[in-house]
């Protein structure tokens, strides 16, 4: 094994190698470590046992906004939803506990990115159309630049659907925006959280690509349209995994999805693996 590099630096510009493909540099064990550090898994996340509850009863009990634009989400019972989420993030899915702290298993963090890797490298491979999303630009945007990057050099397509298209949403201006590849919603003044399928839809509307790097809203519009999806789910946002668990969707990487933007160098550094 390799020395293990400790501290591991907290910032893209201390050490800017950490957001470019470096295969063989770091362990599985070093991956599995920064990840716990930068806190998108380890044994406490940001969301706690009530919070995770509260959103599944939202989600089945038919909440737009815990739908993600997927239909057939809600019509299950939610023991069963808690059963998929504790499967996909490791934790104890007894429907009786109802506080204290959440885990996410940093392992099968680790093993969904691979498989989210495996799935783009493919894609690069054969020259794919990719569209990239996020609703959460204040956390995965690194990953996803950093994911964008990487295919483009290895030969994927990275599309730009409904760039600049604009329209009022409950008296609010919304607009599509990219940034070097990534599309996020955008409020003319600034970039949005978002949990609406609206965009993507109206992205699917001008093309229909090979495959969806998305979370939120962006991938469950695409999940709904039958487009390939690759998607970043947290444990409170039960809707994604609800798909995948119905055969709809094959890849969700199940984690926390707002933490530091770079602390998400080794789910990019996973991924890139598959394209050495």
């Amino acid at each position: 094994m390799q020395s293990k590099p400790h501290p591991l630096p907290a910032h893209e510009e201390d050490q800017p190698g950490l957001w470019r493909p470096q295969p063989g540099r770091f362990s599985a064990e070093e991956l599995v470590e920064a990840m716990v550090q930068a806190r998108c898994a380890g044994p406490a996340c940001s969301h706690d046992r009530r919070n995770v509850l509260w959103k599944i009863d939202r989600l089945v009990a038919g909440d737009p906004d815990a739908q993600f634009g997927l239909s057939g989400v809600s019509s299950i019972n939610p023991q069963q939803v808690l059963g998929m989420v504790a499967m996909e993030a490791g934790f104890n899915p007894d429907p009786h506990k109802r506080d204290g702290e959440v885990p996410i298993d940093p392992w099968r963090v680790l093993a969904a990115c691979d498989q989210a890797g495996e799935r783009l490298a493919h894609a690069a491979r054969r020259r794919e159309r990719v569209v990239l999303a996020t609703g959460h630009p204040a956390g995965l945007i690194l990953l996803y630049l950093a994911v964008g990057r990487l295919l483009e050099v290895a030969g994927a397509s990275i599309l730009k659907p409904g760039r600049g298209r604009e329209w009022r949403e409950r008296g609010h201006h919304r607009e599509i925006r990219y940034l070097h590849g990534v599309a996020v919603l955008s409020d003319r003044g600034g970039t949005l959280h978002t949990h609406g399928p609206g965009p993507m839809q109206l992205m699917l509307e001008e093309v229909r690509p090979d495959l969806v790097f998305a979370d939120h809203g962006f991938a469950g519009a695409a999940i709904e349209a039958g487009v390939d999806t690759i998607s970043i789910a947290d444990v409170n946002d039960p809707a994604l995994v609800v798909a995948k668990h119905q055969g709809r969707t094959d890849v969700v990487v199940v984690m926390d999805d707002n933490v530091q933007p770079d602390g998400y160098w080794p789910c990019f550094q996973a991924m890139a693996a598959h394209f050495a």
